[in-house]
């Protein structure tokens, strides 16, 4: 029957004893699940007649030392999650996996600054591109606020002498990204793109 099967991966207490009893294990380090079901499995092993100082509840990273009399934990190697992204793995770095947890949550808002190659000025308004953040056809006021919020951040950089792009990018980043959490609740990544015409 469907309904008795189980596909959880998790044994219930009863079949974790029907294997203690048929395995007798001398040592046992109790895997697969959240601490608290280790504790448990732990737990269970000792109602079977196991010593509990040869149970070991281990961490992603913790050194077991067995030996045919005794099973010691101590010390640690580095040990976490590796990423598998298309052919690379392990290359996918906290940095990345952060950008792409916003990505997905709240999108992505591009802003374009036209500036001129002469003097730095605006030479037109910035132009918004948004991705996975909001349909631009029903919010058409939003995109005409960012724009304004979007232009007066980068003339109060351009007025400025000696300042670059870097800060011009800076400022403007920041005045979207403050607009965008006051007004919205939600923090996309702004990305300001400077272009030389």
């Amino acid at each position: 029957k469907a309904d008795m099967l189980h596909v959880s991966g998790h044994a219930c207490q009863e079949e974790l004893k029907i294997i203690h009893a048929l395995t007798r294990p001398r040592f046992f380090i109790p895997l697969h699940g959240e601490q608290r079901m280790l504790q448990i499995h732990s737990q269970v092993a000792q109602q079977m007649g196991l010593d509990r100082n040869h149970i070991a509840i281990a961490e992603n990273g913790s050194v077991i030392e067995l030996t045919a009399k005794t099973l010691k934990a101590g010390g640690a190697v580095p040990a976490g999650e590796v990423y598998v992204d298309g052919s690379g793995v392990g290359d996918v770095g906290a940095v990345v996996m952060r950008d792409r947890k916003r990505l997905a949550e709240d999108g992505m808002v591009v802003v374009v600054l036209p500036t001129s190659s002469h003097d730095g000025g605006l030479l037109s308004p910035p132009e918004i591109v948004t991705r996975g953040f909001i349909y631009v056809k029903e919010s058409g006021d939003l995109m005409k606020e960012l724009q304004g919020i979007a232009m007066d951040a980068a003339e109060s950089v351009t007025r400025k002498r000696g300042r670059d792009d870097g800060e011009l990018r800076g400022v403007v980043k920041s005045a979207v990204s403050s607009y965008l959490f006051k007004t919205t609740k939600r923090s996309p990544m702004v990305i300001p793109v400077v272009t030389r015409l």
